[in-house]
């Protein structure tokens, strides 16, 4: 089971994450707010973007949205090299 292990906010609603098999990845929270619903609606102004936590393995917030690892481990982008 795929557990998110570290979350680093980069900016411009871009996520660092880490997973526990060891992948590494950028989740874009921008493709995220292009959804709707009364759990995003605060994600979009960015200061409460920004206070993103892990819980149980999960990109969680405040208002008690979270989501998958198992979903963002698919889906996050490779970070771009240095």
């Amino acid at each position: 089971m795929i557990k998110l292990i570290e979350a680093n906010y980069q900016g411009a609603f871009q996520v660092a994450l880490t997973f526990s098999d060891g992948k590494h990845g950028i989740f874009d929270g921008r493709e995220l707010l292009k959804r709707s619903g009364p759990l995003l609606a605060p994600l979009q102004d960015e200061t409460y973007f920004q206070r993103l936590f892990i819980d149980a393995g999960a990109l969680s917030w405040p208002n008690g949205l979270e989501l998958s690892p198992a979903r963002l481990h698919e889906t996050c982008k490779a970070p771009a090299s240095a």
